[in-house]
């Protein structure tokens, strides 16, 4: 992957054991040491954070201090390091095997999305028409499900919810 990144000019800020990795692969710039800073940026550019964690345990963790509670993923065929990961992971949107690229309100089948909304009071994730009763997330692969909070609580699966298309002239 360090190669793919750098052929397309992706910057890696590395922890010490990714960077001792990746250092003696020829990279000409592409690889700089992280800082503490590093991980709680995001840059809205082609530069990459990398760390290297030993348990499931350290991902979560990490993940809850410095991420953005946005969308998170694990890539892994371990169900019961999936199932922690998903249940642990303080994020509006908490995937398995899945894109994080996926993380849209029409593609979870709420129509358009008026917003997006990481707090923890009111709207969380993708806001679109039901968006201001949900809480959270959770993926495995392709299969999606939402829970409505409240007294009304229900699950909701996007071939439920009937969108009519859009007609510009009427």
């Amino acid at each position: 992957m360090g190669k793919k990144y750098d052929a397309a000019g992706v910057e890696m800020r590395c922890d010490e054991l990714s960077f001792d990795i990746l250092k003696d692969m020829g990279f000409l710039k592409a690889i700089i040491h992280a800082t503490e800073e590093d991980w709680r940026t995001e840059y809205n550019d082609l530069i990459l954070s990398i760390k290297i964690v030993d348990s499931t345990e350290e991902a979560i963790d990490h993940i809850n201090k410095y991420g953005s509670h946005h969308t998170d993923a694990i890539i892994t065929e371990n169900k019961t390091s999936a199932g922690k990961f998903i249940d642990l992971v303080d994020s509006s949107s908490v995937m398995w095997n899945a894109s994080t690229r996926f993380a849209d309100g029409f593609r979870y089948g709420k129509g358009a999305e008026v917003g997006i909304s990481t707090n923890k009071i009111h709207a969380r994730g993708p806001v679109g028409w039901r968006g201001y009763l949900y809480t959270s997330m959770r993926f495995s692969g392709m299969a999606i499900r939402s829970r409505l909070c409240g007294k009304d609580r229900q699950e909701i699966h996007p071939q439920e919810i009937k969108v009519k298309p859009f007609r510009e002239n009427g």
